[in-house]
């Protein structure tokens, strides 16, 4: 690398963790009760004070949830824009985190309607079936319809029956947990304990490793099939690794945080502007920084903007995230042109 791109490419992994660490004390500070910066330090230190609890049960929880889901998030879109080779590609567009979102949700009714209460575990494996399920059914479309706006048509419908078919079941199911389930199913990290974060934490890290690894095959892939081919990437089996692991990241959002919208999209790109390279070995990191970044920043907007009411994290995501992906499609179409 030529030293002014690695200027660039360190600037800009500067910014995003200098973001991400003033994004993380605005968080531990804001909501329902403000408390300032000394006091959450000395509550972090000391483990004591009036408002511990608030900080250590429910604020820390939250942000570190925000953090793993909201980075896992923007490097699982990342997977599924390489994969079909589209910057509008993402685990919401395609109907994954809707396919997740409803065999959880049926999990978690048939589960409480006989009075049981799911592990953490069985969440993210329940997602992990939807995902795989609303993903086969995309693949299946792929095969037939090889033009990618009428993909992600398909995708968007897989995405809107999966979530009729979520909110029905909700709306008539029978149990004191109903409102809660709703609100997860509106997208939120509320309600993230420690127990939570000791589950998604390996999950998510032992993926992004796994990711970070095939960084030269993706890097290849990106150039086209045959020059993946001629570096000896074996094609199928990258292509299913590739769809196995931005499943499980979809997968793990979806059970603990319900459905986040345009993250999977937007930070992915937004993440290739600011660094002028679409390298996985860079982009990778960024795009977890990036999506932990976001996430943290849309969750804090949820929060306090209407406080003591929360907004769900998906409403100010779209508010956000929408907009960047209506330029990516003008700037495509205007770029063919």
């Amino acid at each position: 690398m030529k030293p002014q791109p690695k200027m660039r490419y360190a600037g800009a992994f500067a910014v995003l963790l200098a973001l991400l660490a003033v994004l993380f004390v605005w968080n531990v500070n804001s909501g329902s009760l403000h408390l300032s910066v000394r006091e959450v330090a000395q509550i972090l230190l000391t483990h004591s004070g009036d408002n511990a609890v608030i900080v250590w049960e429910i604020r820390l929880p939250r942000i570190f949830a925000a953090i793993l889901l909201g980075g896992a998030l923007s490097v699982s879109g990342f997977l599924l824009q390489t994969f079909f080779a589209n910057p509008i590609a993402g685990p919401f567009v395609l109907g994954i985190s809707s396919g997740a979102k409803l065999t959880v949700a049926l999990t978690m009714i048939g589960a409480l309607s006989c009075g049981r209460v799911l592990g953490s575990a069985v969440m993210i494996t329940a997602a992990f079936a939807g995902a795989m399920l609303s993903m086969g059914f995309v693949l299946l479309i792929a095969q037939r319809v090889r033009q990618m706006p009428l993909l992600v048509v398909s995708g968007v419908m897989i995405g809107y029956i999966c979530s009729a078919v979520t909110d029905f079941v909700i709306t008539f199911a029978e149990d004191s947990n109903i409102v809660n389930l709703h609100n997860w199913s509106m997208g939120s990290f509320s309600g993230i304990s420690w127990d939570n974060i000791r589950v998604m934490t390996p999950v998510v890290l032992v993926s992004l490793v796994c990711v970070f690894l095939l960084s030269k095959p993706i890097g290849a892939y990106q150039l086209g099939e045959g020059y993946a081919r001629s570096m000896g990437v074996n094609i199928a089996a990258f292509r299913v690794v590739l769809i196995l692991l931005s499943s499980v990241l979809s997968a793990c959002v979806a059970a603990f945080a319900g459905p986040i919208s345009f993250v999977g999209i937007a930070v992915p790109h937004l993440a290739k502007s600011l660094f002028g390279t679409a390298k996985p070995i860079l982009m990778i990191p960024a795009c977890f920084l990036g999506g932990a970044g976001f996430c943290l920043l849309c969750d804090l907007i949820a929060r306090t903007v209407f406080a003591p009411t929360e907004l769900s994290i998906s409403t100010v995501t779209a508010l956000f995230g929408a907009p960047v992906v209506i330029y990516i499609m003008v700037h495509r179409k205007s770029s063919r042109g």
